[in-house]
């Protein structure tokens, strides 16, 4: 059975692997790897939080298998605590589903994604793209001055 096929089937159970933005920064804070799994637009347009690893969420099984000659350095060993974000948790559901089948029993995923982060403090960064319209514009002046 492949991963996509597992993730698949978990995504029928419910989701044991959201947690608050409060959780999140707490995890953060106590050393957490943190995965930041949206676009370059994305990021772009809305920021970043500093030390997060942007990973693809089409890499996942290379970049965090045990026995990839890929994986990435900042994996220190399944038994790890991962907190992987999105702009929303339509896109960091799938990533933290692929990573606990690959067995990273403490990979969870945040409810509101890199807003809600943002929102509850998590220090962040950006945009770095210019708004793509005025209205975009005022809104992105309200974000950053909370």
């Amino acid at each position: 059975m492949s991963i996509e096929t597992t993730v698949q089937e978990d995504a029928v159970q419910e989701d044991n692997q959201l947690i608050t933005a409060e959780e999140a920064a707490k995890l953060i804070e106590e050393g957490a790897l943190l995965l930041d799994v949206r676009s370059e637009g994305g990021r772009a347009s809305t920021g970043t939080v500093p030390g997060a690893v942007v990973v693809n969420r089409e890499h996942v099984e290379e970049d965090f298998s045990p026995e990839s000659a890929h994986r990435l350095g900042q994996v220190s060993g399944t038994d790890q605590k991962i907190v992987v974000f999105c702009g929303s948790v339509n896109g960091s559901r799938p990533v933290a589903q692929k990573l606990k089948v690959l067995g990273y029993a403490n990979a969870v995923h945040v409810d509101g994604g890199f807003p809600a982060l943002r929102d509850v403090g998590v220090p962040t960064t950006g945009p770095t793209a210019p708004p793509a319209s005025t209205a975009q514009a005022s809104t992105d002046s309200v974000t950053s001055e909370r």
